[in-house]
């Protein structure tokens, strides 16, 4: 693979100069900014990305306000106690998306999140702990104990949220793959953790976040 220098390098020829480079770079929150995200905040964002899954965004979006009167702010202590018959009535609800499967990911999410906190004090705590470094490792395990967080869902939510995270979006595969990292969207192990080495390496030669330099690696594919 290529070392920093030369992704550094592409991506001032295709921008002109740094200050047009940097202008196109994603900012990640600060773990002091991370930790300050309250439960209820992350819950309706781990919801909201949930519904935009096979959705389009704008229309998810535009029903959130709705959505944030439904599930009372998302709060995690009241939404943990909706049960069956209080989903089947939001189904009935036209101002919401009702997709009962996405409506029974909140509450199962929701205790997600209670179980966490119970452990680090909170979920942001938790999140803003997790290096970096082992990103992948943190997709794996909200798609684990989480609900519909599997494929792209966790590291969109991440991403969502500020946490420093790379995506594999199409032109992040497409550039890694020119690199011979990988040759498909990673999603064995052994993917994940040369996706991973890789962002490391440039990483610890540029200190920059994750997410800029999955941008500037998306920048390297020609269209």
């Amino acid at each position: 693979m290529r070392d920093y220098k030369w992704l550094h390098e592409y991506n001032l020829n295709r921008f002109g100069s740094v200050a047009a480079l940097e202008a196109h770079l994603p900012d990640a929150r600060s773990t002091a900014q991370l930790r300050k995200i309250g439960n209820d905040r992350y819950l309706s964002a781990l919801a909201q990305r949930v519904f935009r899954a096979g959705l389009k965004h704008s229309l998810v979006d535009a029903k959130w306000p709705t959505f944030e009167e439904v599930f009372f702010r998302f709060d995690p202590e009241k939404v943990v106690l909706m049960g069956a018959e209080h989903l089947e009535r939001l189904m009935q609800d036209a101002r919401i998306i009702r997709h009962l499967g996405k409506l029974k990911s909140v509450p199962r999410n929701a205790q997600m999140i209670l179980d966490i906190n119970k452990e680090h004090g909170s979920f942001g705590n938790f999140i803003a702990d997790w290096p970096v470094t082992d990103i992948v490792g943190l997709w794996k395990y909200l798609s684990r104990h989480g609900y519909q967080l599997g494929g792209m869902s966790a590291p969109s939510f991440l991403r969502m949220v500020g946490k420093d995270t790379f995506i594999p979006t199409y032109d992040m595969v497409a550039g890694l793959n020119a690199q011979d990292i990988i040759d498909r969207a990673p999603t064995s192990l052994k993917d994940l953790a040369a996706v991973q080495g890789a962002f490391n390496q440039w990483h610890a030669e540029s200190g920059r976040p994750m997410c800029q330099l999955s941008m500037m690696l998306a920048y390297t594919v020609n269209h």
